[in-house]
């Protein structure tokens, strides 16, 4: 499960996201809410904590994008914000729950719980590119009756790849969505993920290629028609 943490109060951030480690959930924290609408705009997640008043973009306006773009992943707005009218707005704009600070741990990580169950069943979607579908349920990458499963991180930076077809993903940002903002990855990480996922594309004899922008970052070579 990765969870995505948009909370501007930094210790309140980090904290959340020890928590949410703790009971071995992949874990993206960002401090405002333009940087937290890009990576939500991903549709990675399997649930979003969502501050409502945020620098640069409010937490409403956020969840309402959201919902706008057709992302449906489940959104926890955790806020201070608690009087009855500010409920209503952001369950209005589109969030799925509304928990107010401070906060009791348990009661927290079980609407998480809730939350990620309630998008199990939804989780039949599929991301499509060329010839490609991903299932994204299963983790198999499949043209027509050929698939093969893809490990954790192969489906990550495919996931990402797939999610922007025939743009450009810079590398910096592979990183962060897949190892985390805290993770000591490197370029040549990312490097040996594509190499992988090159070998696939070949063997289920796919027209859609991974093309390299040199020191940049990578994207589909998507056939046009």
């Amino acid at each position: 499960m990765r969870i995505l943490i948009v909370e501007d109060e930094r210790r309140l951030a980090e904290a959340l996201g020890q928590i949410m480690m703790e009971q071995r959930y992949q874990t993206d924290l960002v401090y405002d809410g333009a940087d937290g609408l890009d990576y939500a705009l991903t549709g990675q997640y399997d649930a979003i904590i969502l501050d409502v008043m945020l620098p640069k973009v409010d937490g409403f306006e956020v969840a309402r994008r959201l919902r706008a773009a057709h992302i449906s992943t489940p959104i926890l707005m955790l806020t201070a914000r608690d009087e009855v009218p500010d409920k209503i707005a952001g369950l209005d704009c589109g969030a799925d729950d509304y928990m107010t600070k401070p906060f009791d741990i348990g009661e927290l990580l079980a609407r998480v719980r809730a939350l990620t169950r309630r998008q199990g069943e939804v989780l039949g979607e599929q991301l499509a590119a060329g010839d490609l579908v991903l299932e994204l349920s299963t983790r198999c990458l499949r043209r027509g009756d050929k698939y093969v499963r893809l490990g954790f991180k192969e489906f990550d930076v495919l996931r990402q790849l797939m999610s922007h077809p025939r743009s450009v993903v810079p590398k910096e940002d592979i990183i962060a969505r897949v190892w985390g903002l805290e993770s000591e990855a490197e370029d040549n990480n990312v490097e040996v993920y594509i190499s992988f996922l090159r070998k696939k594309l070949l063997y289920l004899s796919s027209n859609v290629t991974i093309g390299t922008v040199r020191k940049v970052g990578y994207y589909l070579e998507v056939p046009v028609g």
